[in-house]
């Protein structure tokens, strides 16, 4: 006999397991231990990021088994798939940190390409690294079938002579020691407790950023942002996964049911309020292309401008996303915006009910330290900026967050490539006042945007952190703090601009105007154009060379089309 059909649920999975023609298909799902009943259940692929290269993903495998017993339980059947993940903290300053942006591309088309090509009903990604994150949400928005995102976790901090430390620390710790300021012997004393175990990097650094987004976007479960990788609530949240992705069948809410103008908006404000990493504006415009929501990276600014900073995470406070969840979570920042009337509350979220209805059951007001009342921020105003100006047309990302050296004007010390700027710092070549110009670094010039958390954490460790201002078509780790501008677009690879810039010229900065200024005339500028013609690609073949060719302006999300 066959089962009763649930056609509603069945949308897309029906073309492989229904009709005598499918024969064939049912075979190969019975060898994968499908039974009679369950091919009339909906098909639930789940996307698992496990991987052993790094602390962020190493535990997934254990979480995606909770999320795949849940599917189970919830009359569905689900089907675990893998991709990819880079380690930026790992890769970082080397030639493969060039692959780390590269991979929210190669994520975001695979899932996609699993999920679309087994026909699959629904989707879960089950994820914790950087690029993981967006990937993941990209790939949702494509096939805009019904699906959840779940997040593996942040690590907890490591301890060294009493004093909490994690990567960031690592980082500047470099600097220090590359300077005389630190002994061998304390710099690795800090490498071997500075990562404890699993999750992702403790501060607000890209993935706590953008897990925070995608629960104000409402495509997480309320209040799983910041819950750490080892907390076993994990688990528990894991096996609830499945039957809330069956509600979302049964009602057929989509993601982009859910990724509407007004929860990219939320998602912006949350990422203002926390301090969030400057590649949320990388990612967040990204998701929004493949949403077919119109935004645009003005629209960061203009939200900052009246959304208050109201936490003291890391890199630019003292706190790290374990002490955000002890107190309450990403929702106590969410309930505080919602008050002030900052956020829209009657967006819908994967729970099935409205980001409000949500909210109402959470309960914890900010603490003062972690968290601060909106009523008595740390800020007015939110925690990134975006200057233009004739050195950035269409505009570059600063996280004030991570700042109080606002104003600026130097000479310009340049350098075509990461690890020039990098050995330059280190040698002392980089002095008070200085306006370091890293360029070539941009999706098409890296390729791939490389993060600059070695050069950036060369010059905090020196103490340079408020006379020295950097600017880059690259861009930053979440870990960056200090005057540091990234994003810089058009890209030096293209002709813009900032390919112009020779040793010696003024730069200017001002965050109040917006301003990011070279001063030299308009006419000077179109001479050095004229002459100027770009470097040869550095990759032409393989996936390196494949997105050069295909990618976007930095200011569009760095896309590939």
């Amino acid at each position: 006999m066959v089962a009763e059909v649930k056609s509603d649920l069945k949308r897309h999975s029906k073309a492989i397991s229904r009709g005598p023609d499918r024969a064939p298909a049912r075979s190969m799902l019975r060898a994968v231990g499908l039974q009679d009943e369950d091919m009339e259940k909906p098909f639930v692929a789940i996307g698992n990021l496990a991987s052993d290269v790094t602390p962020c993903n190493v535990h997934l495998d254990r979480l995606a088994n909770k999320v795949k017993e849940g599917v189970w339980k919830a009359d569905s059947v689900p089907f675990m798939f893998g991709t990819i993940t880079i380690s930026d903290g790992i890769s970082m300053g080397t030639e493969g940190m060039k692959a780390s942006l590269v991979s929210r591309e190669v994520i975001a088309d695979s899932i996609e390409t699993v999920t679309f090509g087994e026909s699959m009903d629904g989707l879960i990604v089950v994820a914790a690294c950087d690029k993981n994150m967006p990937g993941a949400l990209m790939a949702m928005a494509r096939l805009n079938v019904p699906s959840i995102f779940f997040y593996g976790g942040a690590i907890l901090p490591g301890n060294y002579q009493g004093q909490d430390i994690n990567i960031q620390d690592m980082y500047e710790a470099v600097g220090s020691w590359s300077q005389g300021k630190m002994s061998l012997e304390d710099l690795l004393g800090m490498e071997k407790v500075a990562c404890p175990g699993e999750g992702a990097c403790a501060g607000m650094f890209t993935a706590n950023t953008m897990a925070s987004a995608i629960e104000a976007l409402g495509m997480s479960i309320p209040g799983s942002s910041s819950i750490p990788a080892v907390d076993s609530r994990n688990e528990e949240l894991g096996l609830k996964v499945g039957g809330m992705l069956y509600h979302l069948l049964e009602n057929d809410i989509k993601a982009r049911d859910i990724l509407t103008p007004k929860a990219f908006e939320n998602a912006i404000r949350v990422v203002l309020a926390m301090g969030g990493s400057t590649n949320a504006v990388l990612h967040l415009l990204a998701i929004a292309h493949e949403a077919g929501v119109d935004i645009k990276i003005e629209d960061f600014d203009r939200l900052s401008r009246d959304t208050p900073y109201i936490t003291d995470l890391r890199p630019g406070g003292r706190f790290v996303m374990s002490d955000m969840d002890k107190i309450g979570g990403v929702p106590v920042v969410m309930n505080e915006l919602m008050g002030a009337g900052l956020l829209h509350g009657d967006v819908l979220t994967v729970t099935g009910k409205t980001l409000e209805e949500n909210l109402s059951s959470f309960h914890d007001k900010p603490d003062g330290r972690v968290i601060y009342p909106i009523s008595s921020p740390r800020k007015p105003t939110g925690g990134l900026a975006i200057l233009k100006g004739n050195l950035a047309p269409e505009g570059a990302v600063l996280k004030v967050a991570g700042t109080t050296h606002l104003k600026h004007e130097g000479p310009a010390k340049v350098y075509d490539g990461e690890r020039a700027a990098f050995e330059a710092v280190t040698n002392g070549d980089i002095k008070e006042g200085d306006v370091l110009v890293l360029r070539y670094e941009g999706p098409k010039g890296g390729p791939g945007m490389q993060e600059m958390l070695a050069v950036t954490g060369a010059i905090m460790g020196q103490g340079l952190g408020d006379s020295v201002l950097l600017m880059t078509d690259g861009r930053f780790s979440g870990a960056t703090h200090g005057p540091m501008i990234g994003h810089v677009a058009p890209e030096a690879q293209v002709g813009g601009p900032i390919a112009l810039v020779q040793d010696g010229d003024i730069i200017s900065m001002d965050v109040e105007t917006r301003d990011l200024a070279l001063r030299v005339s308009g006419e000077e500028l179109e001479r050095r154009l004229k002459e100027w013609s770009p470097p040869e690609a550095k990759h032409t073949k393989g996936v390196m060379g494949k997105y050069a060719k295909l990618v976007s302006s930095a200011a569009k999300g760095a896309v590939t089309t």
